[in-house]
């Protein structure tokens, strides 16, 4: 589809897009000056357990709605603690009411447009459609170079302050160029100990091999992020192998619902129903990864007497992988156990490109990923949120070895 033909709900959605990365940039860069660092920049030595010295640290996000040009837009406001004043945006003074905030539709729609992978051509072309007037090359040149740049940063920053409790990889497979197959982006989010959300990786993996995954694995340790403790991901036998090689320590989590997928797939569709109902409430039931165990043996024991033995296998292959959630807090279990919540997200980013066609090249492509995902992982309010007991539990799990006896009464209880 050329931009021609592109419908009007989708310029209005991407001056959407523009105006919130617009106004949650401007906020966050504005947090990071009151602070004094950027995100994941760590405090100078002199200023660490001085807490007369400390300007504070950061404590998530708060949402806010503001009235734009482009309609209502929801904006995630940084909060900060161990500080002697809270953070207040100009933006959002005190006393603030959801009134109209002046952004510039021009600019928002460029942001927009140069996300979805458009040329500096198309761009020009966009905006005579949207009726905001005609764009100096210069003006969206600096525009578009300003949000390079931001990506830019994103792949080269520090992450040794970064200690990731869960990881989960994915990939979504997108146009990247003009022309040729479509090739696959590589997708590495997490929860952190203290349970906010971090996205830490974006990058090209072609076909999604074992390379590819080494590749991306390997630039997050050269950047300083260390070994996460749980790593959710599907089968893939290159994932997989990638996995062992770079975090050997690290529990892996079979992906549940790729699973379930595969198992139906070897089922008549008769059978399907009851099989998943089955397959969920063992899971859901279970209490230990032994417990885990042994309810998907029955199952397992029940496909191979109805002579479903491809669907039996395909429930025996991995099985210790698809139970280690089991070994996790139980609050966060169904969270942790499939790559749903990514999967969520890729699924904005395809709709998000559906509309476009094919990408002018992989830096953009590449672009749009992080702009979106960023917006959507980085920026949810939705973290996880450890009690006391949980992080007892996580520290001993960080201390004994998934075998002990002592773990699994914790995990049970």
């Amino acid at each position: 589809m050329t931009v021609s033909e592109a419908p009007a709900q989708t310029l209005s959605e991407l001056a959407r897009l523009g105006a919130r990365l617009i106004i949650q940039r401007a906020v966050e860069d504005e947090f990071d000056a009151w602070l004094g660092r950027s995100r994941y920049e760590r405090r100078p030595e002199y200023q660490r357990g001085l807490c007369n010295f400390d300007s504070g640290l950061r404590n998530g996000f708060r949402p806010r709605r503001v009235q734009t040009a482009e309609g209502e837009l929801q904006v995630q406001i940084p909060q900060v603690r161990e500080a002697a004043e809270p953070f207040v945006s100009r933006l959002f003074p005190r006393g603030y009411t959801r009134r109209l905030l002046r952004t510039e539709p021009l600019k928002a729609m460029v942001v927009g447009a140069f996300v979805r992978g458009l040329s500096m051509r198309d761009v020009e072309s966009l905006c005579d459609e949207a009726g905001l007037g005609k764009l100096s090359k210069s003006s969206a040149a600096r525009i578009c170079a300003e949000l390079r740049e931001r990506f830019v940063a994103f792949q080269r920053r520090d992450l040794y302050g970064i200690s990731l409790a869960t990881l989960f990889l994915d990939a979504i497979y997108l146009p990247a160029r003009p022309e040729g197959p479509k090739e696959g982006v590589l997708v590495a989010w997490g929860f952190t100990e203290t349970g906010e959300r971090a996205l830490v990786g974006v990058c090209l993996g072609m076909r999604e091999s074992k390379e590819d995954w080494l590749e991306l694995g390997r630039d997050l340790t050269r950047r300083g992020l260390g070994a996460p403790m749980l790593i959710v991901a599907d089968g893939a036998p290159g994932l997989i192998g990638a996995i062992e090689e770079l975090w050997p320590r690290a529990d892996r989590q079979h992906c549940t619902v790729h699973r379930l997928r595969n198992l139906l797939a070897k089922l008549p569709k008769k059978e399907r129903d009851r099989i998943r109902k089955a397959y969920w409430h063992a899971l859901d039931e279970a209490i230990s990864p032994p417990d885990g165990t042994r309810r998907l043996q029955v199952l397992i024991d029940d496909l191979r007497k109805a002579s479903y033995e491809a669907a039996a296998a395909c429930l025996t292959d991995d099985l210790p992988a698809l139970v280690v959630h089991l070994r996790y807090p139980l609050r966060h279990r169904r969270r942790w156990r499939s790559t749903n919540l990514l999967e969520r997200s890729l699924g904005e980013v395809r709709r998000r490109t559906k509309v476009m066609g094919r990408f002018p090249g992989e830096t953009s492509c590449l672009s749009l990923v992080w702009a979106v995902l960023d917006l959507i992982i980085t920026h949810a309010t939705n973290g996880a949120t450890f009690t006391d007991l949980d992080r007892q539990h996580l520290y001993q799990l960080k201390c004994q070895p998934a075998e002990s006896s002592n773990l699994q009464e914790v995990t049970a209880a």
